[in-house]
């Protein structure tokens, strides 16, 4: 039998606790249940704070958000205007205490109840529940990051039956999501402590978390005390090893260029608006190579009755070009303009990089029109 899920909207205040003891007020909007068999699963709320109570909740890291197991904050920072809004899931070995009642909103009422008689219960610590998801919906679009938990899931864990091969999966995809979103400006010494404290808190939720779940517990530990080699590789993977890729990172940051990282490879992916087109760009690291290239993709491609007039032109282009080349593809029709540095005994400085990135540009720019004036059938 699959498991199945009921929400239940919750809307109204409900007061949670610090470690401390210090009150929380929250806005909790939904309390859902996943249930099997009849049995409890996983019971998730979603919540809203402004953007004062969530500074606090930053600061000191409640419902375990430690900024190590935070995934990159998407699309600009949290505005003060809305609110903001966290999913969490209540931590596994709490959960018997809610067996009894079968509907989330007799679990709604009951969380109400203890605020008033019982404040010290542990379902009102923050630190019983695991943030999965922040988020703020915003005019322009929604901002927010993932946790580690969302891709370790506590529930998940304890109560299916999950390989090791599984749990280090999931640590890898997060620690290398992490990776690839930090990756502009982080020493190797900050690299190991990050991947340390990451494997450390997951160890601390083992430890803790699951203390009355002994089997579970041991289980879950002999699994860690062994990770398999993808793991262990994500650990050593020396940071020195991608030098010439941080510091493509570093200039596109420092330059404040938008960009992603291709999954899986040393590429960034931009975009660049010159005065006749807007068009992808490519940074890409040729870490033993010693080399960087830089490409900009003609926005349109030749189709294939012009390709032969296409490459007599950019022959002549090429002959008059100092620095860089064009190329096209002739399958495809794909156009792009190359420069790129070998650096093998230096350092690739930031003024390297951009004479190479806004000679590229520039050259598109200049030839665009004479190159859609081919595609077009005007010469």
């Amino acid at each position: 039998m699959s498991a199945k899920t009921e929400n239940f909207y919750f809307n109204s205040e409900l007061i949670l606790y610090t470690p401390s003891k210090s009150p929380l007020p929250i806005h909790a909007l939904t309390l859902s249940f996943t249930k099997e068999k009849n049995t409890l699963r996983e019971c998730r709320m979603c919540f809203e704070v402004n953007l004062e109570l969530y500074r606090r909740i930053d600061k000191e890291a409640l419902f375990n958000l430690k900024p190590e197991l935070r995934a990159s904050l998407l699309n600009g920072d949290f505005g003060a205007e809305l609110n903001i809004e966290i999913q969490a899931t209540l931590q596994p070995d709490l959960l018997s205490s809610l067996a009894e009642y079968t509907k989330p909103n007799a679990v709604v009422t009951y969380l109400q109840n203890l605020c008033q008689e019982q404040p010290e219960n542990f379902l009102l610590l923050s630190e019983s529940w695991y943030a999965l998801y922040v988020k703020q919906k915003l005019e322009s679009g929604e901002t927010g990051y993932c946790t580690f938990w969302s891709y370790v899931n506590p529930s998940t864990i304890v109560q299916e039956n999950l390989s090791k091969e599984q749990i280090n999966e999931a640590m890898v995809d997060f620690f290398q999501d992490w990776f690839d979103a930090n990756l502009s400006g982080i020493t190797q010494e900050y690299y190991y402590e990050s991947f340390e404290e990451i494997t450390k808190s997951f160890e601390e939720f083992v430890d803790t978390t699951l203390r009355v779940i002994p089997e579970k517990s041991s289980d879950i530990s002999e699994k860690l005390s062994n990770p398999d080699e993808k793991l262990v590789d994500v650990a050593n993977e020396p940071i020195e090893g991608n030098i010439i890729f941080e510091q493509i990172a570093k200039f596109f940051t420092q330059d404040g260029w938008q960009y992603t990282k291709m999954k899986g490879e040393s590429v960034l992916h931009l975009m660049f608006s010159g005065e006749n087109a807007q068009w992808n760009c490519y940074a890409k690291a040729r870490e033993k190579q010693q080399q960087m290239v830089f490409y900009s993709i003609c926005p349109v491609k030749a189709p294939e009755n012009k390709r032969l007039a296409m490459a007599e032109l950019i022959t002549k282009a090429n002959f008059e070009t100092i620095v860089g080349n064009f190329e096209m593809d002739f399958n495809d029709g794909e156009i792009r303009c190359k420069t790129s540095i070998h650096v093998e005994g230096d350092r690739l400085s930031f003024a390297l990089i951009k004479n190479l990135v806004y000679a590229n540009v520039s050259m598109m720019d200049e030839y665009l029109p004479l190159f859609l004036s081919v595609i077009d059938g005007d010469v």
